[in-house]
């Protein structure tokens, strides 16, 4: 689902409220009070687009400093999925997977080090993580994930058996094992939509 190769910028209002200077509460409520445009992830999390926090640090006179110009311009790619789990579901998956999406360009990580890899070196999206997947604590890879831009911030579904209460703040949304396909699609076509209008 890339346009012309542009790739898009999403923030969150923790790190809109680092780059201004302020409290995480005083961005949310810019936000709240229609100074700042934003929208919602599933999981009720406020995100900004780079194009909405540009015109707002303008209509404020404020300027974005490099450093922060630089991290504007980097992001996932918005039209490559991972899927994050063992090999044999793993497999299975990506088939129906590309059934659906056959448009996006699906990555297949089956341990902790081929995902640290391959987000590291291929920026995707969509990321399809099984919080079974041994090795690692998932809250632990998503908060590291989450918090260093050069991953591209992607949107982080944790496939759970039910256990995942305790990384739901910070995942972007919790999907319940069996997978609902249907489901998985509705929320990507969703924020496809958000994207494309963003960068209308």
């Amino acid at each position: 689902m890339s346009k012309g190769g542009r790739r898009v910028r999403i923030f969150s209002a923790l790190e809109v409220a680092n780059i201004c200077g302020v409290v995480n509460q005083t961005a949310i409520n810019w936000i709240r009070n229609g100074h700042l445009k934003a929208f919602t992830t599933p999981g009720g999390q406020y995100r900004i687009y780079a194009k909405d926090l540009a015109a707002f640090l303008g209509k404020r006179g404020m300027s974005a400093s490099g450093e922060v110009l630089n991290v504007m311009m980097e992001n996932a790619n918005w039209d490559s999925l991972m899927i994050a789990m063992g090999p044999p579901t793993n497999e299975n998956l990506r088939i129906e997977i590309e059934k659906i999406f056959g448009n996006y360009k699906i990555i297949q990580a089956t341990d902790w080090f081929e995902v640290g890899r391959k987000i590291a070196g291929e920026k995707p999206g969509f990321i399809l993580l099984d919080e079974e997947l041994p090795g690692v604590d998932p809250s632990k890879f998503i908060q590291t994930v989450k918090e260093d831009p050069s991953f591209g911030r992607p949107f982080i579904f944790l496939l759970t058996n039910g256990h995942g209460a305790e990384v739901s703040s910070q995942a972007d949304m919790i999907l319940t094992k069996p997978l609902d396909l249907a489901n998985l699609e509705a929320v990507i076509k969703n924020f496809e939509k958000q994207i494309s209008a963003a960068i209308a």
